[in-house]
């Protein structure tokens, strides 16, 4: 099944009166359960396609289609519930929310789902000792260094276990030790449970996790590269 589908995606915005194309009549699909990556040099549009496929922002032209629906035919509120219940995302600004610990921060996006009590515990727990962060339940952002921040929010992704995850650069605060553990923690929710993800990258780390690379530049897909048998 195809979870996200584009069909000459054009987006456009506007900078000092003057109209930037960022993505340039793209054609994309992923099928669920794929683990690839998006990769391109910065102002490629990668980032801006993902944004797309995340219900972030709205295309200038073309269709975009989110496990068979259209997001043109959907309104905001329509929207706001499928990015809540299909969409995990782990952003490059981290957006956690600073007056928040670190587990309420995570554990923010299952009470928004209506999950009891104990069962919001249990997985806060363990998505907390996926990323190596055990122990540190109770600091705050500012009290914590830029890569713990992005685990937390790699981990807030995580923990919704949502259909299709879509991952800003990842593993840009990381080292390469805690960048690989995450990655094959990804990689193994790839594998059981199905989870589509989507990174937009330029980490070579990420793309040799990847089973499917496509490259963007200038807005058009350059390369659309998929490996064959195991990384």
């Amino acid at each position: 099944m195809k979870v996200i589908e584009a069909v000459d995606l054009v987006k456009d915005y506007e900078a000092n009166k003057l109209v930037v194309r960022a993505l340039r009549g793209i054609s994309l699909d992923f099928e669920e359960g794929e683990f690839a990556a998006v990769a391109g040099p910065s102002g490629s549009g990668k980032s801006t396609f993902l944004h797309l496929a995340g219900c972030l922002d709205t295309v200038t032209a073309g269709v975009l289609r989110i496990e068979g629906r259209n997001m043109a035919g959907l309104s905001k509120k329509e929207l706001a519930l499928l990015r809540r219940n299909r969409i995990g995302f782990i952003f490059q600004a981290y957006n956690l929310i600073p007056v928040l610990t670190v587990f309420e921060n995570i554990a923010f996006p299952l009470t928004l789902l209506g999950i009891d009590g104990r069962e919001i515990r249990e997985r806060t727990a363990a998505a907390l000792e996926s990323v190596g962060l055990g122990g540190m339940e109770k600091r705050r952002p500012k009290e914590m260094s830029g890569g713990q921040q992005q685990r937390v929010a790699i981990a807030r992704a995580l923990v919704k276990r949502p259909a299709i995850i879509l991952a800003d650069e990842p593993t840009a605060n990381l080292d390469s030790k805690i960048g690989r553990e995450i990655l094959e923690t990804m990689l193994k929710l790839n594998e059981s449970a199905k989870t589509t993800f989507i990174f937009s990258t330029h980490d070579n780390m990420v793309m040799d996790f990847a089973r499917r690379i496509v490259h963007i530049r200038d807005g058009q897909i350059e390369n659309d590269e998929r490996k064959q048998g195991e990384r």
